[in-house]
């Protein structure tokens, strides 16, 4: 913690980050990795960003460059710049939607493959955000701020489905309380690699951060969160099989690391797995079919759907006529 007998020295406050502040290490945090330190000093600044901040020289120790895995000592002195973000404005587009429901409270859209969910570093345009925003206009919810208005969940961008956003922060709380408790429907459909042994099973594996590489995500069974998929295999055909997975848990990534896990990856994925596929993919092959929840106003459980598109439907035919 920092000492505070050198406060004449030190930028407390933590409402104003963009000034630069200074810490002074307590001996009783000596040998923590100094991006864990921080994140847990600036509660308001994550740790990956944290981690970019020490790439950038935007962070020293005793006026030394240091990385992530630096190690702090009793009485270090870190000196932290955090530059002001600059965040583009976000503007309404008229992109169309496929409308698979809509009323006062929510609209449930059919995302197609390769649209972004919300913006975000290199994608501030073209998201199903900017689309929400022209066809809503002010009616969607604010509880996730400016970047991601109505967004109460989300799915990859080369996923394609069903996805609900809501319009008022009453239907936002509501289903994400939903969510948090886990009794939202969600099934998806996926083509994966290699055959199965058994026509269903379960993955239950926690998931968190791939520690050697933060973009991804992966079976973490000391820091992971919990994380439960249940498939069903539906059919099979040479080294491919279709299932469907229903999510138990939402963490990131979930099924595409789950399936992988054991030896199954997704078609296509060329994170999770060889990406290497004879059909030309963009992405991998995983479909958010069917969504239900209980109705905000109505109280009434609703279950909304989407057909497998275009492609996706092209690739099975192909792989039961091989």
């Amino acid at each position: 913690m920092q000492n505070t007998m050198v406060d004449e020295i030190i930028n407390t406050d933590k409402e104003n980050l963009l000034e630069d502040t200074t810490f002074i290490v307590d001996i009783d945090d000596k040998n923590t990795r100094i991006d864990k330190y921080l994140s847990d000093e600036l509660a308001d600044v994550s740790r990956s960003r944290i981690q970019k901040l020490l790439d950038e020289g935007m962070i020293t120790v005793n006026n030394n460059k240091v990385k992530s895995n630096y190690k702090v000592a009793a009485d270090d002195i870190i000196n932290v710049h955090i530059p002001e973000l600059v965040v583009p404005e976000i503007v309404p587009e008229d992109i169309s939607l496929d409308i698979v429901y809509e009323d006062d409270d929510i609209i449930v859209i059919n995302k197609p493959k390769g649209m972004v969910v919300h913006p975000a570093a290199g994608h501030y345009s073209g998201t199903l955000v900017n689309a929400l925003m022209y066809h809503c206009r002010d009616n969607l919810s604010g509880i996730n701020g400016v970047l991601r208005p109505g967004i109460v969940h989300r799915i990859d961008m080369n996923t394609t489905g069903v996805i609900v956003a809501c319009k008022n922060d009453y239907a936002h709380n509501f289903i994400a309380q939903q969510l948090s408790v886990h009794s939202i429907t969600r099934k998806y459909y996926a083509i994966v690699h290699n055959q199965f042994n058994n026509t269903e099973g379960v993955v239950d594996a926690p998931i968190g951060r791939n520690p050697s590489d933060r973009k991804k995500m992966a079976v973490d069974k000391k820091n992971g969160k919990r994380a439960v998929t249940h498939y069903r295999v539906l059919e099979q055909f040479g080294k491919f099989s279709y299932i469907e997975c229903q999510l138990e848990t939402g963490r990131t990534h979930q099924i595409r690391v789950h399936m992988a896990s054991i030896g199954h990856p997704l078609l296509g994925d060329d994170v999770y797995g060889s990406g290497k596929s004879p059909f030309n993919l963009c992405g991998q092959t995983l479909h958010a079919g069917v969504l239900g929840f209980i109705h905000p106003t109505t109280k009434e459980y609703v279950e909304y759907s989407a057909d497998l598109p275009e492609y996706f439907q092209k690739v099975i035919s192909r792989l039961r006529n091989s």
